[in-house]
């Protein structure tokens, strides 16, 4: 069974910094891409970021391009999501998940159908 656990959200100020983190086993890693996507209150789900261990592939939504940084310790099975320059437009509740595809606008689609997995989410809140 693929469980999926998102830590680390929390309030900030604009221009701060959090790091989220999605705690996944090792063949979780090894058989999916992993990848957050947000969801704000009243609006659809956003893609924010994929990685994929085959390969270290990344993908990112322009939104958070040279702000977000997704990454993976494969020592402790850990993915991460490091934000810094906060907006609050970053507003939203944050999850991981796993799915098979590589580019985020597949990845996306795949979320959307619901064929893998996701956590329970993490909010992250940016004050003005």
């Amino acid at each position: 069974q693929v469980q999926l656990v998102e830590s680390g959200g929390g309030s900030v100020q604009a221009g701060g910094s959090l790091r989220l983190s999605c705690a996944a086993s090792e063949y979780t890693f090894a058989t999916f891409c992993m990848g957050w996507f947000r969801q704000a209150p009243g609006k659809e789900r956003e893609g924010v970021a994929v990685f994929c261990t085959r390969g270290r592939s990344t993908d990112y939504a322009d939104s958070g391009k040279g702000r977000f940084t997704i990454s993976q310790d494969s020592n402790r099975n850990t993915l991460y999501l490091q934000m810094n320059a906060l907006k609050p437009e970053d507003t939203a509740m944050y999850y991981c998940a796993a799915e098979s595809q590589t580019s985020l606008g597949a990845f996306m689609r795949a979320v959307e159908a619901g064929y893998g997995f996701r956590g329970q989410g993490t909010q992250v809140t940016v004050s003005s």
